[in-house]
């Protein structure tokens, strides 16, 4: 694959326009200006640089950022493409449309070949698919051996049939239950998948509308006065990014004088959308963003997340990497090596938390810095121009469905 990170790109950023496409995420965006605000300094006082971050609000919503690291003095301006109020309205679902929602998901995925293919990839982002499904049968078992139990009791001092209205404890039971998703999540993730598996792999036409949007703001920040321009797609964010981005180059929407254009992709969960049947749109841009030379596109994960597809070439096991491709560089943000050995094994089993791991601070930082790449005075492309792929890169077409959109 013929990648070639220019380390002069763009020369040195004094200033940056970030801009970060959350993943399926049903809170406001404030969250992630909370994390990057504790995050930032926990890794400034690891790193020994500095770095203050200051509120704006707005719309995108975001902060603004000063720091200075590596010696320079750089601002950068952070806006959040939020679509929470899409995902919380993804979301609202009764109990019985939960479980009917989980069986259409699962058979999607098994009828297409997607759940195979995905298997065949990572066992750990198909039994995080799988999980919810498991999860919420076991909840629904609960619920009715409780309500066996309030049935036998009625029928003993109850003549007839009435031991039945034991089944009136199931809703309240599984009420509960759906009220403690957030300790379990099954919820949260089967609506997850369902989202991505209810149009087969295409994007809800309320959300091809909000990236109608996004693109506008990324296109005017590439019109501005910066030195870069970053995109950063994180989890299912990271599948948005691609198609915001290459519907702008398609488009001829970015000048010719543009500061430099970067896409960091994080803890990508592609393949669970491009392996899907009517995912077109998404494997057509995998397509030709793999080859543009318009950008630089850097991809971390680490093998430690298991909500990801760890060092997965998107396009490639899509099976629809072109002739020439360029993109994107595979590399490991090695948990188990960049994080302390007490803080690994705390981390080890909280695969949710280990998910957002790339924005947060890391005790033995290598090459990967999530505040040096946002905040730091190199390009994506500069500051990553000496290295290969990470080893064990995965890159063998595994997808049976190829199609993509003209």
């Amino acid at each position: 694959m013929g990648q070639s990170l220019d380390p002069a790109a763009g020369g040195p950023v004094r200033r940056r326009r970030v801009i970060y496409v959350p993943g399926y995420d049903p809170f406001h965006a404030r969250r992630y200006r909370e994390l990057y605000r504790k995050e930032a300094q926990a890794q400034a006082e690891i790193s020994g640089y500095e770095i203050a971050i200051a509120g704006r609000g707005g719309d995108p919503y975001g902060w603004s950022v000063w720091a200075r690291i590596e010696g320079t003095e750089v601002e950068s301006e952070i806006s959040v493409l939020g679509w929470s109020d899409i995902v919380k309205a993804s979301m609202d679902r009764g109990l019985v449309q939960t479980y009917l929602q989980a069986l259409r998901t699962l058979r999607i995925y098994v009828r297409s070949g997607a759940l195979g293919g995905v298997l065949r990839l990572r066992k750990g982002p198909a039994i995080a698919a799988i999980y919810p499904l498991v999860v919420l049968i076991l909840q629904l078992l609960v619920a009715l051996v409780f309500a066996a139990a309030v049935g036998w009791a009625i029928a003993r001092v109850a003549p007839g049939g009435l031991g039945l209205a034991g089944l009136a404890v199931v809703p309240p039971v599984l009420t509960w239950f759906a009220r403690h998703d957030n300790l379990v999540l099954a919820r949260y993730l089967m609506h997850n998948y369902a989202f991505s598996a209810k149009f087969g792999g295409a994007n809800p036409p309320e959300l091809e509308t909000r990236m109608a949007e996004f693109a506008d703001v990324v296109e005017a920040a590439c019109r501005s006065d910066v030195d870069e321009v970053l995109v950063v797609g994180h989890s299912s964010g990271a599948h948005l990014a691609v198609s915001i981005l290459a519907d702008l180059i398609r488009q001829g929407r970015v000048a010719a004088t543009r500061p430099a254009l970067s896409l960091l992709t994080l803890g990508e969960v592609i393949p669970m959308v491009s392996f899907l049947p009517t995912a077109d749109r998404l494997r057509a841009d995998l397509h030709f963003l793999s080859a543009s030379e318009a950008l630089v596109w850097v991809d971390v994960t680490a093998p430690g997340d298991g909500c990801a597809f760890a060092l997965c070439d998107p396009a490639a096991v899509s099976g629809v990497a072109p002739d020439g491709q360029r993109w994107p560089l595979i590399l490991s943000a090695a948990f188990s090596q960049t994080l302390s050995p007490e803080r690994w094994r705390a981390l080890r089993w909280r695969f949710f938390r280990l998910h957002f791991q790339y924005l947060c601070a890391f005790d033995q930082p290598g090459d990967y810095d999530y505040f040096r790449i946002t905040a730091g005075p190199q390009t994506l492309g500069a500051r990553f121009a000496h290295r290969t792929p990470s080893a064990g890169a995965i890159r063998r077409p595994v997808s049976r469905q190829r199609s993509m959109a003209a």
